[in-house]
């Protein structure tokens, strides 16, 4: 036994099998990595460097420092709650950054990121930048004032000193209709809170579109999946039809016939169901974004439907009536139950691709069908505020994660099926 425990297996050219063994395992490992590795290079690019940029975006601010290195030393001894301007130092300091600013070219850019915050900073630096380079040696503080009263405002100041650091929250807050004052964090006028009303109507609406394409999708899927395979496939194209057609095309289609002249206008005071004085305000407003939105995204409800309900066997039904079920009791007890995986699959697909729309709910939307998608576009391509939209778009996509994670622990991911 001891002879025997004590002999190693090895291969034909001397070496351990144990080991020859791990390096084969390794070199399939290097394989399959380099299989994969183009992909995986792919997604990290496209889509999880991205969504790091976009996180990072959400807090920096690191433009203030950059640009003001010497103001922001000099504030860090200044306290904004005294009621007091900064001392003749601080200007100093401020003049001297304002010239290698101005040669520059960046205190243009600091005064529009600052105007987000506070109005009149982007006017004041404009103004400011153009002036300092005829300033004399000291005093400063009055020299400032002469360019510009505002330069002793408090308030001026106090949003230099409170967003100086490198990483700030004020994109967040004011994605929540918040904001940061010298009293702490405090939430904007009535009048101005426009980011939760957005979130809130984003969430309502997505979840009204995801239940009427189920409503209509579900039967439709019913009959593909009941019709003979060959009259099935005719009805599929054109169920696959609005793919091949531009979605700028459908949109400004439904702009056509949901205005008040438009056709199911016409059409309905010809028929006499409303009065030409009472046509109905289907277009730039809630409905609208509905009924468009519903005819966009009804295939992606009722390819995972008819996937699922393909599946099914007919013999279940039909054993459930023998046995005396009715023809609904048969559909509800047997039926729905095994379709359920369908309705998640196709609920989750409507639902996530909803809630991100932007070009649909721009144009049938108007002022009251507008999603939050939409500011965040603004943001990224017209205000230039990257950062608040940055912020928004963050706040988005957690919502959707911890929306996934409910309906996780509710139906269950596992139940999602596509067939």
């Amino acid at each position: 036994m001891s002879e025997a425990s004590d002999t190693v297996l090895t291969t034909k050219d001397g070496r351990p099998l144990k080991a020859s063994l791990r390096k084969a395992l390794r070199r399939e490992k290097l394989r399959a990595f380099l299989l994969i590795a183009p992909l995986l290079v792919f997604v990290i690019v496209t889509f999880v460097a991205p969504i790091v940029d976009m996180l990072l975006r959400s807090v920096e601010n690191s433009i203030v420092e950059e640009t003001l290195p010497e103001t922001v030393q000099a504030l860090a001894s200044w306290d904004p709650t005294s009621g007091q301007l900064p001392d003749e130092a601080v200007y100093a300091a401020l003049a001297d950054d304002l010239k290698v600013a101005v040669k520059e070219k960046t205190h243009t850019r600091l005064g529009s990121r600052l105007n987000y915050e506070e109005t009149g900073m982007s006017s004041l630096f404009r103004k400011t930048g153009r002036n300092v380079k005829k300033m004399k040696e000291g005093p400063y503080k009055e020299q400032f004032l002469k360019v510009d009263k505002d330069w002793g405002d408090l308030a001026v100041w106090q949003t230099l000193k409170r967003f100086s650091p490198p990483y700030t929250p004020g994109y967040y807050l004011a994605a929540v209709d918040a904001q940061q004052t010298p009293d702490g964090i405090q939430m904007k006028p009535e009048d101005e809170r426009v980011y939760l009303l957005l979130f809130g109507r984003t969430l309502f609406l997505s979840i009204m579109i995801t239940v009427s394409c189920l409503l209509l999708g579900y039967p439709i899927a019913f009959l593909l999946a009941a019709l003979p395979l060959r009259t099935s496939n005719l009805l599929m194209i054109l169920v696959l039809l609005p793919f091949w057609t531009s979605l700028l095309v459908r949109t400004s289609a439904w702009k056509v016939l949901l205005q008040q002249q438009g056709v199911i206008n016409d059409f309905l005071v010809w028929v006499g169901v409303v009065g030409d004085a009472n046509r109905l305000v289907m277009i730039n407003n809630q409905t609208g974004t509905i009924i468009a939105m519903t005819h966009i995204l009804l295939p992606f409800m009722i390819l995972p439907l008819y996937s699922v309900m393909k599946t099914i066997s007919p013999s279940y039904v039909r054993a459930a009536k023998s046995l005396g079920a009715t023809d609904w009791t048969a559909f509800w007890r047997v039926y729905f139950p095994q379709s359920v995986p369908g309705i998640g699959a196709g609920a989750v697909l409507v639902f996530i691709l909803a809630i991100g729309y932007y070009i649909t709910p721009e144009l049938v939307g108007g002022t009251s069908g507008i999603f939050i998608s939409n500011r965040i576009a603004y943001h990224i391509s017209s205000s230039l505020n990257w950062g608040l939209g940055a912020a928004l778009g963050t706040m988005l996509l957690a919502a959707v994660l911890i929306l996934f994670i409910v309906y996780d622990k509710i139906v269950g991911i596992d139940n999602v099926k596509l067939g």
